[in-house]
C-alpha cells in the first residue's frame, strides 16, 4: 500500500504534533531533551510565524503531521530564516524535505528575500548534509543556547535560487 503525502499551511492545532515529531528527533540525540517549556511558540505554531511575517508549513501522511518546515524574513528583508526544519524519519527519502525547502525558498523570493539562512543543532550530522546538498553554506560561527539539551548551533546560508542567475547574489 502506498503512502500519500500531503503538503499544506500549518494550523495552531498542529503544535501537539510537531512536538511528537520534535520529541522523536532529539531522542536520536545523545544529551538532546524535549522541553516542551523551551518551545513556547508550539502552543500556537501557525499564529507565532505568521506574527514573525513567515509562513509555516505541514505534511501529512494518513492524516498525521510527519514534517515541517517555516521561513520568516529577518531584520534585512533580503534574508529570510528557516525555522523547524523536522521530518520523521518515516518520511525521509521521498523528495518531502526538498518540496518543503522549495515551497519555503519560493516564499521567501516573492517577499523580496535574495537569502537564506538557518540555524541548526551541531548533532543533527543528517540535516547538515541535506542542508549542504541543497546548496548551503556551514559559516564559521557557532552559537550557543541556553537551554537543557546544552545545545551550539551551526550557521548556515546560500543565495535564493532565480530564474535569471545575474539577479543571484
Amino acid at each position: 500500500m502506498s503512502v500519500t503525502f500531503h503538503l499544506r499551511p500549518a494550523l495552531d492545532g498542529d503544535g501537539p504534533a510537531l512536538g511528537g515529531i520534535i520529541a522523536t528527533i532529539f531522542a536520536d540525540y545523545p544529551g538532546c531533551y524535549f522541553v516542551e517549556e523551551e518551545l513556547p511558540e508550539l502552543a500556537a505554531p501557525a499564529s507565532h510565524f505568521a506574527g514573525l511575517g513567515g509562513s509555516l508549513w505541514v505534511v501529512e501522511a494518513g492524516g498525521q503531521v510527519v514534517g515541517s518546515l517555516a521561513v520568516a524574513p529577518t531584520r534585512d528583508p533580503q534574508v529570510h530564516e528557516l525555522f523547524k526544519v523536522y521530518l520523521a524519519r518515516s518520511a525521509r527519502g521521498r523528495g518531502l524535505a526538498r518540496q518543503l525547502l522549495a515551497r519555503a525558498e519560493a516564499t521567501a523570493r516573492e517577499r523580496g528575500a535574495r537569502r537564506l539562512r538557518l540555524w541548526t543543532d551541531t548533532r543533527f550530522v543528517e540535516a547538515h548534509r541535506f542542508y549542504e546538498r541543497n546548496g548551503f553554506e556551514r559559516l564559521p560561527v557557532r552559537r550557543a543556547l541556553a537551554d537543557a539539551s546544552d545545545t551550539w548551533e551551526f550557521a548556515y546560508t546560500r543565495p535564493i535560487v532565480t530564474s535569471d542567475p545575474d539577479e543571484e547574489q
